[in-house]
């Protein structure tokens, strides 16, 4: 048992120091990209700006989400706030109000930064 835990301990220590160097890796190759064009923007870099602004998501299940968007993670969950998702089923569009949702990001197709909804194109 103590041999698997040293084992498990060294798989750990092995898992920490690889994400740190991906993770440096990965600074360093946005830092070169960015340098060598400074008017890019990454995906991340521009759902970071639109924390605090409304957005307008398609997802895969061919619903619309409209929202606030309080904060994401490396996956692009999102927290949104003041959230209509609109629905469309065979009796028409059905709309739902919601306070706050968790929005899995896999789940997205699109995202557009400001978009009002459906209603609105």
């Amino acid at each position: 048992s103590s041999g698997i835990n040293a084992e498990y301990g060294e798989f750990q220590t092995f898992q920490h120091y690889f994400k740190q160097i991906n993770l440096s890796i990965a600074l360093n190759m946005a830092a070169h990209h960015n340098a060598s064009n400074p008017s890019t923007l990454l995906p991340l870099e521009l759902v970071d700006k639109c924390i605090g602004s409304r957005m307008h998501l398609t997802m895969k299940n061919d619903r619309e989400i409209v929202g606030v968007l309080l904060g994401f993670d490396d996956f692009v969950n999102m927290v949104l706030e003041d959230v209509t998702e609109y629905e469309n089923t065979p009796e028409g569009r059905r709309v739902t109000k919601l306070d706050q949702i968790l929005l899995h990001g896999s789940n997205i197709t699109m995202m557009i930064p400001g978009g009002e909804g459906p209603e609105a194109l």
